[in-house]
């Protein structure tokens, strides 16, 4: 019998959903504490995971939670134009 592979689980931040990696977005804070999505889910640095439908829900991601996560401070900047990015990523 062939070996089954481990598909790694992941937790949504938002709302703890426990599920496949692949079908969970990333978010990364990398070394030069810089906050981006991280599409191939491979960037170097500390990552927290985000479903789909709370990806797309209006305010359901709460900053905070993703600052204590991610363990760094996220400017306003930086925060719009993370959730500006979410918003705009393709299904």
């Amino acid at each position: 019998m062939p070996k089954r592979r481990r598909v790694p689980q992941r937790t949504c931040v938002c709302c703890g959903l426990k599920t496949d990696k692949r079908e969970l977005m990333r978010i990364v804070s990398g070394p030069d504490d810089k906050v981006a999505l991280d599409p191939m889910g491979r960037s170097n640095g500390r990552g927290a995971y985000v479903c789909d439908s709370c990806r797309t829900a209006t305010g359901s991601l709460r900053r905070r939670r993703l600052e204590y996560s991610l363990r760094t401070k996220i400017d306003e900047n930086d925060w719009n134009a993370l959730l500006k990015a979410m918003r705009s990523w393709p299904e």
